[in-house]
């Protein structure tokens, strides 16, 4: 007797499952969602600390140096995010994502061994090798695990794991430092305790998902005849498609908020806590972390409901409301000069809003536009959009961070979100809807 599969009326948290797809892949899937985050939201996070206190790199370069690690990671995502996404077509999406992970943690372990910026960087690269992969899977596995009718709900769902990944990255993890230097250990030996620690789940994480998530190549993964780089150019070419173009220009977006506050606000909160308060590196970070929790509930608690706003309104609409509250999040900050302030908590309440919003809306804009066929290449490159992003946040971020004000990457990505804000008012009668089997 055969062993039974999911059918076509298998149903996980409301969501419609397409065929063949477990309530248990869907929880590996999520599991995903949450520890992605949690670990990309530590790294960036942790960082000052590394360069404060085993680094020793002067408080006026650190804005510049954060900007560099950032520009040579997202580098490595722009050089292979399309690969994998290629690559997920022709061997599965679990062993990419499996992949991803052991990669992850080589890269989370080998920051604790750094050193001098080399070896920051070195760890820095090996990191981002591993979250391009999962980049490019997230969306490509809601598209390949929910059926249309679901996937706002669905992807709201995602934003709610990354909000609980991120709050515990700020509420338990960033706290490890000063807390193994609160028990006598020294910054390098505390570095290296609670480095080698996150490496270590991340491993265990990595062999969750492979016991998890669904084995073998998507339905709509069969065009192997074709290479690597022929299926990556598909991504590229499916841009003529004005709803194809705008989930990219807004993965963009939310990718660059995404680095704008991972990246700076707790540097920023380390350098006014260390210069005005009296505070330590570490001391600065934790606090700026409890700051920052503000942000990611607000995400928590909106995921959902800009994942329903997904599936109920047209989700060119629905974009177009993130990106207004993202313009006016962003840019509100110009007006602030203590990042403990309450109208930075005001800010961040938008902020938060935004970048789960915008995430959610442009991943489900692209799952609704990619043909099924080439669905990994198109998001593939959806996803080196977003690193793009991020690369241009790090770089032009890091410059106005030392040069202009704190503010100024937050300003920057306020001012982009309003730009393609307007470009989605005016392509959004030009947006057809793929049309895939229901």
């Amino acid at each position: 007797m055969n062993k039974p599969t999911a059918t076509d009326g298998v149903r996980f948290l409301g969501l419609d499952l397409n065929p063949d797809v477990t309530k248990g892949n869907m929880r590996a899937f999520y599991l995903i969602c949450f520890s992605s985050i949690m670990v990309a939201v530590f790294i960036a996070g942790a960082q000052p600390f590394v360069l404060e206190e085993i680094l020793g790199i002067p408080t006026e370069s650190q804005g510049s140096i954060s900007g560099s690690l950032a520009f040579w990671g997202e580098i490595v995502i722009i050089l292979t995010a399309s690969m994998y996404g290629a690559l997920s077509d022709k061997i599965g999406r679990r062993h990419i994502t499996v992949i991803g992970f052991v990669l992850m943690a080589a890269g989370v372990f080998m920051y604790g061994f750094a050193k001098d910026y080399k070896t920051l960087l070195i760890a820095r690269l090996i990191f981002a090798l591993g979250f391009s992969a999962l980049n490019a899977m997230l969306i490509a596995l809601v598209a390949d695990y929910a059926r249309n009718r679901s996937r706002g709900r669905a992807t709201g769902y995602l934003g709610v794991m990354n909000g609980l990944g991120a709050m515990i990255a700020v509420l338990v993890l960033l706290k490890l430092p000063a807390y193994f230097s609160g028990r006598g250990m020294d910054p390098t030996t505390a570095a290296f305790t609670t480095y080698a620690i996150i490496a270590g789940i991340v491993v265990v994480i990595a062999l969750l998902l492979f016991l998890g998530l669904k084995p073998g190549l998507s339905s709509s993964s069969e065009h192997d005849e074709q290479n690597l780089w022929a299926q990556s150019k598909e991504g590229f070419a499916a841009a003529k498609d004005p709803g194809v173009k705008l989930a990219y220009l807004a993965c963009f977006v939310a990718r660059g908020n995404l680095a704008v506050v991972g990246t700076f606000f707790t540097l920023w909160a380390a350098l006014y806590g260390k210069s005005e308060l009296g505070l330590t590196y570490a001391e600065g970070i934790a606090k700026g972390g409890a700051f920052l929790v503000i942000s990611y509930v607000a995400s928590l608690l909106s995921a959902p409901v800009f994942g329903i706003l997904s599936d109920r309104i047209n989700r060119v609409s629905a974009l177009s409301v993130t990106l207004f509250i993202g313009f006016i999040g962003y840019t509100s900050t110009f007006f602030i000069n203590d990042p403990f302030s309450v109208k930075m908590l005001l800010s961040l309440v938008l902020i938060g809003m935004a970048e789960v919003g915008c995430i959610i809306t442009s991943g489900v804009l692209i799952a609704q536009q990619a043909p099924a066929a080439i669905r990994g290449s198109v998001i593939g490159t959806f996803s080196l959009c977003g690193a793009i992003g991020i690369l241009f946040a790090s770089k032009a971020g890091g410059w106005l961070f030392d040069n202009w004000m704190a503010t100024g990457p937050f300003v920057l990505f306020g001012l982009v979100a309003g730009l393609v804000f307007i470009w989605s008012l005016i392509v959004k009668p030009q947006v057809i809807p793929y049309q895939e089997e229901e």
